[in-house]
């Protein structure tokens, strides 16, 4: 984890994007690109209107924003355009509902940090931003993502990110909703990339605004994501792990035929038998898959590796503003509200 940097002061002038993935969100659109406006003087913002069925590009055109199209419906789909499209040095990713403030810390952390992916955890503020069921499953979803890839990290779900234009570049996105912003989190942590976690107050939606959110049917997907992604990024240790279970099972079934044998030179379970065979060669067959799988995807990660080393670092484009060498790495709580600044036309 790198430090992120302190100062909650916008940097200057940097080729920075804003990137506003979102569907059916007029009534909250031209307030976040207002206020993202405002907060970065000199960035240009990008909305991708994802099959709205609103007036969300109309809006989001007249607050002063770009506005592409992706269809069809699906956030993954938005952020494949708006990352393949867009040519900026910093990008900052953020949803289009109002429920985010504008922090400069997010860029600063990857302009000045030296991080390729800055992350916001979220922080709730007031009643509602946060439910329990999804406070919950974000908890859950992130120690499965630590435990899986044996790495540490924070608010993995977070809709808001700052990304750097190596990481953007390289970053290939199959996803087609929510997960997306797992697979970023992967993306980073496969290629080792620096990432910084910096606290950002989280509040609830605007009234009238609706989530298109669905807690179980993506939180199933959101897993299912997480499990297609081990399988691609570590073939050798998943499928050891089911041709493991599968010989373990095929000895607990073989140890009473094998006795019998022994005791009467006779085999009565045949089916048995052949069932334990069967599970066996299978066993063999995947860990087989996994070798050869695992060679496979160490090409595709050096070949992304060699996509990210060919593009510059952000941090050769801004000049030395004097940041300290040794500054804290996660801002919270107090921390967090003392070096957050919210604009002055900031909407509620």
């Amino acid at each position: 984890m790198v430090p992120a940097v302190s100062g909650p002061e916008w940097p200057g002038p940097a080729g920075v994007a804003v990137l506003v993935p979102c569907r059916d969100e007029e009534l909250t659109v031209g307030a976040v690109v207002q206020e993202f406006s405002a907060a970065l003087p000199g960035a240009e913002v990008w909305v991708c209107d994802n099959a709205s069925t609103d007036a969300t590009a109309e809006v989001a055109r007249r607050a002063g924003a770009r506005v592409l199209r992706a269809t069809p419906a699906g956030k993954g789909h938005a952020v494949r355009r708006l990352l393949a499209d867009v040519e900026a040095d910093v990008y900052l990713m953020v949803d289009g509902d109002g429920t985010y403030d504008p922090a400069p810390l997010l860029v600063r952390a990857v302009l000045e940090g030296g991080a390729d992916l800055a992350n916001a955890v979220r922080v709730p503020e007031g009643q509602g931003a946060l439910s329990r069921a999804h406070a919950w499953g974000n908890r859950a979803l992130t120690w499965l993502v630590s435990r899986l890839f044996r790495r540490q990290v924070s608010d993995p779900l977070s809709g808001y990110k700052a990304l750097s234009r190596r990481f953007a570049k390289s970053f290939p996105v199959f996803s087609r909703r929510f997960e997306v912003e797992v697979e970023m989190t992967v993306h980073a942590l496969e290629l080792s990339m620096p990432v910084a976690d910096v606290a950002c107050p989280y509040r609830a939606r605007p009234q009238g605004s609706r989530s298109k959110l669905r807690t179980w049917r993506d939180g199933a997907r959101i897993v299912w994501q997480i499990l297609g992604l081990v399988r691609q990024e570590k073939p050798l240790a998943f499928f050891s792990a089911i041709a493991g279970c599968l010989a373990a099972a095929a000895v607990g079934l073989a140890v009473p035929i094998i006795s019998t044998y022994f005791r009467t030179h006779q085999v009565p379970r045949l089916p048995t038998a052949v069932l334990v065979t069967g599970m066996m060669l299978l066993a063999f067959l995947l860990g087989t898959a996994g070798l050869v799988l695992d060679t496979v995807s160490r090409g595709r990660r050096e070949a992304k590796m060699l996509a990210y080393l060919a593009v510059p670092p952000p941090t050769s484009l801004a000049p030395d503003r004097g940041v300290p060498a040794e500054v804290p790495g996660r801002l919270a709580g107090k921390e967090m509200a003392d070096s957050h600044t919210k604009p002055s036309g900031s909407a509620r």
